[in-house]
């Protein structure tokens, strides 16, 4: 029997897993975009390097408001954030710029992130 590792305390927001995850998912798209034809840089390109920077950025603001249903509300804003990237990537994807295995890695992080939305989820 493996002991039980004891929970490392919340003290910033760089602790929270979501947010790590997030800031690789920043890299990863700064990365996919260099792909593209210069004249999508001011576009599609910004798009998606805006839309990948608002998810970990909102993250870090909701973590350092008072209540937490301020908190609630931005990993929300983080949510609807993610979800427009995948929207940009899939645009660019029909648009011939990337391929299925390009999006691999974004298009799993979404699925894996589900979790850590689903306790904040509408019923």
């Amino acid at each position: 029997m493996t002991p039980i590792e004891p929970k490392k305390k919340i003290e910033s927001f760089q602790d929270l897993v979501v947010w790590q995850k997030s800031m690789d998912l920043v890299i990863e798209c700064y990365q996919l975009v260099q792909r593209l034809p210069p004249n999508e840089q001011y576009g599609l390109a910004s798009q998606i390097r805006r839309a990948a920077v608002s998810i970990p950025a909102n993250i870090a603001e909701g973590f350092g408001r008072w209540h937490s249903k301020e908190f609630v509300h931005f990993l929300l804003i983080a949510n609807g954030s993610l979800k427009e990237l995948e929207t940009h990537l899939l645009i660019g994807k029909r648009l011939g710029f990337f391929t299925s295995p390009d999006l691999a890695k974004q298009q799993v992080w979404p699925k894996k992130s589900a979790a850590c939305w689903r306790p904040f989820e509408r019923n």
